[in-house]
């Protein structure tokens, strides 16, 4: 099984966040906001965006080392999940993230929509 994070599992274009923001389907938890679509292209495979804004984390390093946790977290999950566009976004104001509580959200999210149907908001 491929766990590799290839350019063909981003989201990379700015058309393609909006798509997805458009949708308008979420899953919040307490540190992030997942929205999501299915595939347009009918893909295999769920993509994944970030964003994690600098008005949360005002530090580089520390938006750095969010955004890889979640890309980590996912890579790990992707196999499993739909074929969707996800956009995984910080929102929360903190001036230290714990990681492995970071990583729990992240599983926990990813499993929620898995186990959802895509296009019900939860």
């Amino acid at each position: 099984m491929d766990q590799t994070f290839a350019r063909c599992h981003r989201l990379t274009r700015t058309d393609e966040f909006s798509s997805v923001f458009g949708f308008r389907r979420a899953i919040r938890g307490k540190l992030l906001t997942v929205h999501y679509q299915p595939r347009p292209d009918g893909g295999n495979g769920a993509r994944l965006g970030l964003v994690v804004a600098k008005k949360y984390l005002k530090r580089a390093v520390d938006r750095n080392h969010v955004k890889r946790i979640i890309r980590e977290q996912f890579r790990c999950l992707r196999a499993g999940l739909q074929p969707l566009d996800l956009v995984v976004r910080l929102t929360v104001k903190s001036a230290a993230i714990d990681p492995k509580l970071l990583a729990a959200e992240v599983i926990v999210l990813l499993n929620r929509l898995q186990q959802s149907r895509p296009g019900v908001e939860q």
